[in-house]
């Protein structure tokens, strides 16, 4: 993903983390992840921080693709 490559260090080293947390539970409540609607209906959001979300959807019932990674101008 060429956006993550684009992201400060701290924050790479934050979407790591999630990550971690993500790959046990994508529903765990530390990680706020919900559906999104509109243009982006269908996939689904999970934040870093208060600034920084990743866009993902099921690919299947064991798979995950993640879209994008980045601050609230992801939504656009």
């Amino acid at each position: 993903m060429k956006q993550y490559k684009k992201l400060p260090t701290h924050i790479q080293l934050l979407a790591e983390e999630k990550e971690v947390i993500f790959r046990a539970n994508p529903y765990d409540s530390r990680l706020k992840t919900h559906k999104l609607s509109g243009k982006l209906f269908g996939s689904y959001v999970f934040s870093l921080n208060n600034n920084y979300r990743i866009i993902f959807n099921f690919s299947d019932k064991n798979a995950v693709r993640f879209f994008q990674v980045g601050n609230h101008d992801i939504y656009e």
